[in-house]
């Protein structure tokens, strides 16, 4: 399995980008986007999906490496699945804490 800096690195080749291109696109220096590629530099969330966008590929393909290219649409239909289910399940556990407090009778 590659890494996400090797992924990055063939999103850029892929756009013909040189690393110079790549880090002016993104505002950060050639040095720092070397680094992201190398994996010497751990990335945060925003620097990744600033990446995604300006190499217009998705988060998934990035984190994977897979080569399958996600509809942008598919993947927000995925995360707002998560978060209902996650909803859900924080409501579940106010419930559990609301009964808690009236079996203590707070």
């Amino acid at each position: 399995m590659k890494s996400i800096g090797e992924n990055i690195k063939q999103s850029r080749i892929e756009l013909g980008l040189s690393q110079a291109e790549a880090a002016r696109m993104i505002n950060i220096s050639t040095p720092a986007f070397c680094k992201i590629e190398t994996g010497q530099t751990d990335l945060n969330i925003s620097r990744l999906l600033q990446i995604a966008k300006t190499f217009k590929v998705s988060v998934h393909q990035i984190i994977s490496g897979d080569g399958e290219f996600q509809n942008s649409t598919d993947e927000i239909s995925i995360l707002k699945k998560e978060m209902v289910e996650k909803d859900e399940e924080l409501t579940k556990l106010r419930k559990k804490v609301i009964d808690l407090y009236d079996k203590l009778g707070i």
